[in-house]
């Protein structure tokens, strides 16, 4: 009764976190098909300052609106399958293409049957699963954001992990056939406890029109701070754009990723993936650093804070910022929508701190295993079958190509490459090379931080009185790590 208790109030927990988030930002899709519309980026906070959020924002202006629900067509089962249940959060046509998945599954044998179905947004997807739990009627398998990992990994009881899935169905889940960087941040002591499937990082958008424009080569984003300041200098020195630099996602892309390329923690116990008790180390001299450089733009005119989440996303495809620092997945909005020559990079690190630059970390969801009353062997072999069924790296390579996530496995990113994919598609192959540049380090594997969606809210209401002038910068990042510090001693206490 008490693990059953200790679940519920996790679900909950998790529940007002998501009921706070707006839905999913845009991914990417190759140009040389049509445009798909925007999916799922990593998960963030909302621009509410009070309330923390779990889900990524949707994008704002020119990106597109939120799919609408529809109402779910009753599926044709062939009799005699045994069939299990699969809630997502992808709208369409993201969703379709996920139900495609799920459809070439079901023709490629004759035994078992996955139910896909369009539960709303990753918000509205959890609280569905939520209920149904609760009812004794969970799905066999639910999609949950990144963010959510560590809350998902609390509740011992409501999940079976994808390792022991393998184990006690005999089905070969292999965790080594998938990148780095994806397996770790979904893995435990070597364990993988979630199923991969959509992920994302932060890259750098740049505008080349406006290169040429201020004398720059249209060829070469930069690659250090330094380079960027300078370049961002002579652009608004030329008048070349109204504002040179901009950054999407700040508490992703200029703390998490930032700290996991330049090899030094975000949190102590590997950013919380060995233990609930890690404290958080964002205010160190390298983070200040940092936070300094972003101040001292403003202040001179180089770098324009366009809002929390991705709200400073439309400063880029307006034209009116040069370069913006935000989520691969916003390809799809860049190229639905900017009209000028435009290029991509990997994020820019100080070539002098020792060793960067170190691979990315990712953003994205997962799909998690679900326990309930009356599921059978049978049921959990249907679901190690295709998760072993999507693990492959044609559907893989598909998948990648169709929708614009990055490959999550080795050989789907070996597949693309050798169809020419890359040629044709210049830099949709950066958020993987970036992903994969280094093995992952114990401060660039992912984060499992108790209550992250709030921390990234607290870090934003601390960075925002840096950039009023009510605080220095290293105000700003002491007083963050010590609030964020409070949740998670909170978490610990009541999850632990």
């Amino acid at each position: 009764m008490k693990r059953t208790m200790i679940v519920l109030s996790l679900f909950v927990a998790l529940a007002l976190v998501a009921c706070a988030a707006p839905t999913a930002a845009p991914t990417a899709v190759p140009p040389t098909t049509a445009p798909a519309q925007p999916t799922a980026a990593p998960a963030q906070p909302t621009t509410a300052p009070a309330q923390p959020t779990a889900a990524p924002a949707q994008p704002t202006a020119a990106a597109a609106t939120k799919p609408a629900a529809t109402a779910t067509p009753v599926p044709v089962i062939p009799p005699g399958r045994v069939v299990v249940e699969f809630w997502h959060g992808l709208g369409k046509p993201l969703g379709d293409i996920l139900e495609g998945v799920a459809a070439d599954f079901n023709k490629s044998q004759d035994k078992y049957y996955v139910n896909a179905i369009y539960k709303g947004s990753y918000p509205d997807t959890m609280n569905a699963a939520i209920a149904a739990y609760r009812a004794g009627k969970a799905p066999n398998i639910v999609q949950m954001f990144e963010v959510g990992t560590a809350t998902m990994m609390a509740a011992k009881g409501a999940i079976k992990p994808v390792y022991e899935l393998a184990k006690e169905t005999g089905v070969t889940i292999d965790p080594k056939t998938y990148i780095p960087a994806v397996r770790g941040y979904y893995s435990e002591g070597g364990n993988m406890i979630s199923m991969p499937l959509n992920s994302s990082t932060t890259i750098m958008y740049y505008n080349k029109d406006v290169f040429k424009k201020a004398g720059l080569d249209a060829n070469k984003p930069p690659k250090t701070w330094a380079e960027l300041r300078t370049m961002a200098k002579q652009i608004m020195d030329t008048k070349s754009a109204a504002c040179a630099f901009s950054s999407a996602w700040l508490t992703w892309a200029q703390f998490e990723n930032f700290s996991a390329i330049h090899n030094v923690p975000l949190a102590t116990k590997a950013n919380g993936m060995q233990g609930m008790d890690a404290e958080l180390k964002f205010n160190s001299d390298l983070h200040v650093r940092h936070m300094q450089l972003f101040v001292d733009m403003q202040k001179e005119g180089t770098f324009k804070y366009g809002g929390r989440d991705s709200a400073a996303e439309p400063l880029f495809t307006s034209g009116e910022c040069a370069i913006m620092h935000t989520s691969s997945g916003f390809r799809a909005n860049v190229t639905l929508n900017a009209k000028f020559d435009w290029g991509v990079g990997m994020l820019p690190y100080y070539d002098d701190v020792a060793g960067a630059p170190k691979n990315s970390i990712i953003g994205g969801a997962s799909l998690w295993v679900m326990n309930s009353p009356g599921r059978t062997a049978d049921q959990y072999k249907a679901v190690a079958e295709f998760f072993k069924y999507i693990s492959q790296p044609d559907v893989d390579a598909q998948w990648h190509q169709k929708t614009g996530y990055v490959p999550i496995s080795l050989g789907g990113f070996d597949r693309t490459k050798a169809s020419g994919f890359y040629d044709k598609n210049p830099g949709a192959d950066i958020p993987y090379l970036q992903l994969t540049r280094t093995e992952p380090t114990e401060n660039s594997m992912g984060l499992r931080l108790g209550d992250m969606p709030a921390i990234r809210i607290v870090i934003y209401e601390e960075m925002e009185k840096a950039f009023q002038g009510q605080q220095t910068a290293k105000q700003a990042l002491d007083n963050a790590v010590k609030r964020g510090n409070e949740l998670l001693r909170a978490f610990e206490k009541t999850y632990k």
